[in-house]
């Protein structure tokens, strides 16, 4: 054999080698920060299966996105640790086949507003996502293509340990934070957040982004457009006012979610009364009242006595339709009287069907699953 061969194939060698940690680092990634957050997975897939008319699917959105978020990150795991490089690389060449075909479609004939490939770590549009998967797609064909001699089943024992404990620890960290609450908050209603605040703090920005100002150069003649942080059009001797108009392009940079925070009541808004309470508030998030569970509903019963024995006030948060002044009770809890928030907005609040929120003079102080309310 030549050197020259030997020379291709130990560079092939170190090509998928790098491809391989590549790929797997990525997927470990975009599986972990998935898995921590199943229900902005959740609402991610409800947004493609309601622009592919697929609405009959969403019963089963939370399983799916707990084993999707969990495959990604048990493949990752996989390649990383060299478990089965043959199996678990045909699984990703078709799985990235098939996102990269989706994301073309989203990025062009069937828009999605958010792929949620990365969670909320990272915020990419469908076109990003589509161009990243065109990166990826290589390299994860080139490590098939290196393995595909091997046997794709023929585990050894070590391989099988390891194949159970990825798949145990990959499809638990999904369930553990559906059943409780996501261990690293990213969303906007984190705690420690002073909700009035951040909403003013987001309405300047937008106001701010949203204006553009419209300038020609006095020597060239070419229109620019400014924005009005960016004190450049201030040089009267280089640039000519042309206009002022709004831009059509709100920057995803705004935290748009914290804007959408809006409580009524059958007579219209109560956002900036609640918020101006003093002391604590209770706020009971149920996603649909007829649902609560027995144990549940006792849990919410202990918040409410709480709340009495504190003199603090203590409402219920609901998406669903008030057109009367509404009161609940909690398994014979005294009546709480009943609000109207958006559902949306209020599994981006709370990332749960049922629990408790907590503000303390306007800020957040406490979130809690229903399983976790002691």
């Amino acid at each position: 054999m030549s050197s020259i061969t030997l020379r291709n194939r130990r560079a092939f060698r170190m090509l998928t080698h790098v491809c391989r940690v590549i790929v797997a680092l990525t997927f470990i990634f975009s599986g972990a920060v998935k898995s921590i957050d199943p229900w902005g997975t959740a609402l991610n897939v409800n947004n493609y299966l309601v622009s592919y008319g697929l609405e009959w699917f969403e019963p089963l959105v939370m399983v799916f996105s707990i084993w999707l978020c969990g495959a990604e990150l048990m493949m990752g795991c996989m390649l990383l640790f060299k478990v089965r490089i043959r199996m678990c690389s045909t699984f990703a060449s078709i799985s990235m086949i098939f996102f990269t075909v989706l994301t073309f479609l989203s990025a062009t004939f069937i828009p999605v507003e958010d792929c949620g490939c990365f969670g909320e770590v990272i915020k990419l549009t469908p076109t990003q996502t589509f161009l990243k998967n065109l990166i990826l797609l290589p390299m994860i064909l080139i490590v098939w293509w290196r393995y595909r001699p091997d046997r794709m089943f023929a585990f050894s024992r070590l391989e099988f340990s390891l194949a159970c404990l990825f798949f145990i620890f990959s499809m638990g960290v999904g369930t553990y934070c559906y059943m409780h609450l996501p261990p690293i908050d990213l969303l906007p209603y984190r705690e420690g957040t002073d909700i009035a605040q951040a909403m003013d703090v987001a309405r300047n920005r937008q106001t701010e982004s949203d204006v553009v100002l419209v300038y020609r150069n006095r020597r060239t003649g070419k229109l620019r457009e400014f924005s009005l942080e960016d004190k450049a059009w201030q040089n009267e001797k280089r640039w000519e006012w042309v206009e002022t108009r709004v831009s059509d392009d709100v920057t995803d940079s705004v935290e748009p979610m914290i804007l959408e925070f809006y409580i009524a009541d059958e007579q219209g808004e109560v956002t900036d009364s609640l918020l101006s309470i003093k002391g604590n508030l209770y706020m009971l998030c149920i996603t649909d009242r007829d649902k609560v569970s027995k144990r549940c509903e006792q849990r919410l019963a202990k918040v409410v006595e709480r709340a009495k024995s504190e003199q603090a006030a203590v409402i219920c948060l609901t998406p669903q339709p008030i057109t009367h002044p509404t009161y609940h009770s909690f398994a014979d809890s005294e009546t709480v009287r009943c609000y109207n928030i958006d559902s949306k907005t209020m599994k981006t609040m709370l990332r749960a069907n049922t629990g408790i929120v907590v503000l303390t003079d306007g800020i957040i102080t406490q979130k809690a699953n229903c399983r976790d309310i002691k």
